[in-house]
């Protein structure tokens, strides 16, 4: 029962932190930008293969997290901090951020929409599995212990996909009901959920150290304790 249970906390505990970072509501009004012009069947094709770049990403990422950090000599504490930092920028970003310079906007929306092929570059990378979505998913290759646990994250990853494809699938329609007002107050909402999971990356890897066997072994013999 209680590898079930983890199993399950695994594919929840993915979707909550990578959906609220990628934010598919938000994203639905760049999505439409980017993708003016396009047919319905050629918007719905780039929005399938960005999700399938999307999914391809961040298993590689988390699949070769353990070489990574082996490689580099990361320790997992270290990474969850490091991760919860990155992860909680994102987040206060997304709260205190001043609303976009229009033009800007429009020239980036403009630059992507000249490009034949889009699902890769801006889509999926970073719009889909930025800096943010990749050092979570590397978070979670320190919670995974078993191929089982692995299954579960990528399944939760699978989920992710599923939603983010349904939702800009109808994003025209999102963006009218929704409004501008609404999306900026809804943006707010993710960037601090976003925030408390970063601050709860960090907290869980600073507490990492503190228990870590070794140190308090080494703190015990510059004591003098037995």
């Amino acid at each position: 029962m209680t590898t079930v249970s983890h199993f399950w906390e695994l594919i929840l505990g993915t979707i909550i932190a990578l959906l609220p970072l990628i934010n598919p509501l938000a994203a639905a009004p760049t999505f439409l930008a980017i993708t003016e012009g396009l047919t319905p069947e050629r918007r719905n094709q780039q929005l399938r293969m960005a999700c399938i770049y999307m999914v391809t990403i961040l298993v590689s990422f988390l699949i070769g997290g353990t070489f990574i950090m082996g490689f580099f000599g990361i320790s997992i504490p270290g990474l969850r901090i490091a991760g919860g930092l990155l992860v909680a920028g994102i987040g206060s970003g997304m709260l205190v951020a001043p609303p976009r310079d229009p033009a800007q906007q429009s020239r980036e929306n403009e630059a992507a929409r000249a490009k034949r092929d889009i699902a890769f570059s801006p889509l999926a990378m970073p719009m889909l599995s930025g800096p943010g979505a990749i050092a979570v998913t590397l978070g979670f290759t320190s919670l995974a212990t078993d191929w089982t646990d692995y299954v579960a994250i990528i399944l939760g990853i699978l989920v992710v996909a599923a939603i983010i494809y349904s939702t800009l699938r109808v994003s025209s329609r999102i963006v009218q009901v929704i409004g501008i007002t609404g999306m900026n107050a809804l943006t707010k909402v993710m960037g601090f959920l976003i925030l408390c999971i970063g601050i709860q990356f960090v907290v869980n890897g600073v507490l990492g150290i503190a228990t870590d066997p070794v140190l308090l072994r080494s703190i015990r013999d510059t004591l003098g304790q037995p």
